[in-house]
């Protein structure tokens, strides 16, 4: 299993849903300043990450964003990640303004429904996402 640092900027992500493969794609392709590394949820460190943060392994509801130590899951994930990308996508962060359980009912009502969506077998990473992949 990889090790990381604590300073590490991390995207935990499943690699088998669509939404989850192509947020960590689009996080790759616009990250310029904090650098983020990128894990799958599915191999043994991204389990052990669900773990030490109190989240099912085997559930995989949401990703985990840990940013400048501090992880954040469901829509604070996303909030948390635009945030890091300076403007224009830091004004996505607006659903920080919701309540979290308006905002994390809507989050897990797709989390729930990602393999309806879109199919279980996702395209290979780009060549920005690959480059960052510890595991």
């Amino acid at each position: 299993m990889a090790n990381v640092s604590n300073d590490t900027n991390l995207i935990v992500f499943d690699a088998d849903c669509i939404f989850c493969s192509g947020f960590a794609r689009f996080m790759a392709k616009h990250d310029r300043k904090a650098g983020f590394r990128f894990v799958s949820a599915r191999s043994g460190l991204g389990r052990s990450l669900y773990e030490k943060h109190g989240l099912d392994p085997d559930a995989l509801e949401t990703n985990i964003v840990i940013f400048n130590g501090r992880a954040y899951t469901k829509m604070a994930s996303f909030a948390a990640s635009m945030k890091s990308l300076g403007r224009p996508w830091s004004f996505l962060a607006v659903v920080n303004l919701l309540p979290d359980s308006l905002a994390n009912w809507a989050y897990d009502r797709i989390a729930r429904n990602r393999y309806a969506f879109g199919k279980r077998s996702c395209p290979l990473p780009s060549s920005e996402l690959k480059d960052r992949l510890i595991d």
